[in-house]
């Protein structure tokens, strides 16, 4: 079990493409998808930290932190800044709420490459393609990125990753077998998931 990062679930988020549906709760192959998350996470990370405004849809995962954001309507980047905040950890592996595909062999080997190379964040990228929200934050960013809110300079993850110490976990071809970073944006998406 991995102790020293905590795993973070982003369940928050406007889901104005959904009428106001939690993402998270969506239900596929008949188990929802933040369920099919914390099954992932709860067998390698010891700590767990679930982020969103609604904690009352959530009930069901008391065994995990359910935490709020202290900056709100700021996107990932705010749930980003609540599990640093909350973690007695070093760092947060942070996940958005809607990937039900999640790779548990995948996760480790990022968090193996991580531990190797010294930096602020360790994003995963393939060519063009960069993934934020299956990343590692350092707690060390959290100061920097309580002042990139406060002075409300845009609230993008990837405008952030410009000013802090990044580092890429280049992805093989085979890391994307089973499509680990796909999430749902948009309500056509579940059908082509239904029966996973």
């Amino acid at each position: 079990m991995i102790d020293d990062i905590s795993g973070v679930v982003l369940a928050g988020g406007a889901n104005r493409r959904f009428n106001g549906l939690i993402k998270s709760n969506i239900v596929l192959g008949g188990k929802s998808i933040i369920s099919r998350i914390t099954d992932t996470l709860d067998e390698i990370f010891s700590n767990i930290i679930i982020v969103t405004n609604t904690p009352e849809a959530f009930k069901g995962l008391d065994k995990f932190l359910v935490i709020g954001d202290r900056f709100r309507n700021v996107g990932p980047l705010g749930g980003i800044h609540a599990a640093l905040m909350a973690t007695r950890c070093s760092a947060c592996f942070v996940f958005a709420g809607d990937m039900p595909l999640l790779n548990g062999e995948l996760i480790i080997r990022q968090t193996e490459y991580y531990r190797q190379h010294n930096c602020d964040a360790l994003i995963p990228r393939s060519a063009d393609f960069i993934e934020p929200l299956h990343a590692i934050y350092n707690r060390k960013i959290l100061d920097s990125l309580e002042d990139y809110l406060t002075q409300k300079q845009g609230y993008a993850v990837r405008m952030f990753l410009r000013t802090i110490d990044v580092a890429y976990f280049d992805l093989l071809p085979s890391d994307t077998a089973g499509s680990p970073f796909t999430n749902i944006n948009y309500p056509e998406d579940i059908d082509g998931l239904k029966d996973i």
